[in-house]
């Protein structure tokens, strides 16, 4: 292939990183590539105050990309993992899933509070269903108030005297990106909040037939994360639900070359909370995927479904 690789994301600061990252890694790869980034707006950045359900869901900040794929005005799109649906599309290959950066959830409070120190019946700013729900099991006292916005919005409005928050939690990778973690007053230990299938990992997304394209960006990706991330979203998807239910999931290799995947399906009150742990021996993609099916087959078996619905 020659010429210039057009790179698409969204707009906002956080999502030009991410597609400048993916750029800068395919210069590091390939020094001689030329690249550019094509911005395009979705339909989860017009609709930017209503809750992601009302809306369908992630998906609204990927198909405006796909879209462009299609027409041949970008070659690559750049999505975090977490917000691509998992029902699989022939069109399209996940070409590269870069090293992942960190998975964890984070609190931001504008008086230096942790989660157990907050005040009684505090006001807490998410978007995310799976947050609320971890965050009212841990609290039921807290009150949960839809807050979304690219992360520099949320941080204004959350942090502002006025605002009404008490605090917020976003993605500790987004912050790490952004240089923002100077704001954080406490990073969210996974048996209190574990993380969204994929959260912190990033993907190059293509053309299946564009085989060039795929060509570039396979020295991009990370086998390891890619079975993590792999694995967490076939969690995800075994369950039969979408990414704005209460669904967290988190896999990594031990230090003994075991892959542990812990996932957790919980009611939106947090009333009740199914959280499902094995180890498994995976070495290719298929073991994952079937790792995430078993694990999530586990859940269903002990009322899992009932919490969905």
């Amino acid at each position: 292939m020659s010429g210039t690789l057009r790179i698409g994301t969204r707009r906002g600061a956080l999502a030009t990183w991410q597609a400048q990252h993916i750029a800068d890694l395919l210069t590091r790869a390939h020094p001689t590539v030329s690249t550019e980034l094509h911005f395009i707006e979705t339909e989860g950045d017009r609709e930017a105050t209503r809750p992601l359900p009302e809306i369908g869901g992630k998906g609204v900040f990927t198909a405006a990309l796909e879209s462009a794929l299609l027409s041949g005005a970008i070659h690559i799109a750049v999505h975090s993992l977490k917000d691509l649906p998992t029902t699989p599309d022939a069109r399209f290959t996940l070409a590269a899933i870069p090293k992942r950066g960190p998975a964890a959830d984070a609190l931001i409070s504008r008086d230096g509070h942790t989660l157990g120190t907050l005040p009684p019946a505090a006001t807490i700013g998410t978007s995310s269903t799976r947050r609320a729900a971890q965050l009212r099991a841990f609290r039921p006292d807290l009150q949960i108030l839809n807050l979304r916005g690219n992360i520099t919005t949320r941080l204004q409005k959350a942090l502002a005297a006025e605002s009404g928050y008490d605090a917020l939690v976003l993605a500790l990778a987004g912050l790490e990106r952004l240089a923002l973690t100077d704001q954080v007053t406490q990073v969210l230990p996974f048996a209190l909040m574990l993380p969204a299938p994929a959260q912190g990992a990033l993907v190059a997304q293509c053309l299946a037939a564009n085989e060039d394209v795929q060509r570039w960006l396979a020295p991009l990706d990370h086998p390891e994360t890619r079975l993590c991330v792999t694995a967490e979203r076939a969690f995800l998807s075994g369950l039969g639900s979408g990414c704005t239910l209460p669904v967290a999931a988190f896999a990594q290799f031990s230090s003994g070359g075991m892959f542990q995947l812990i996932g957790r399906v919980s009611a939106h009150d947090g009333s009740q909370m199914i959280t499902v742990e094995r180890e498994f021996i995976v070495n290719n993609v298929e073991a994952a995927v079937c790792a995430g099916a078993d694990l999530a087959l586990e859940a269903l078996a002990q009322g899992a479904a009932a919490l969905l619905g």
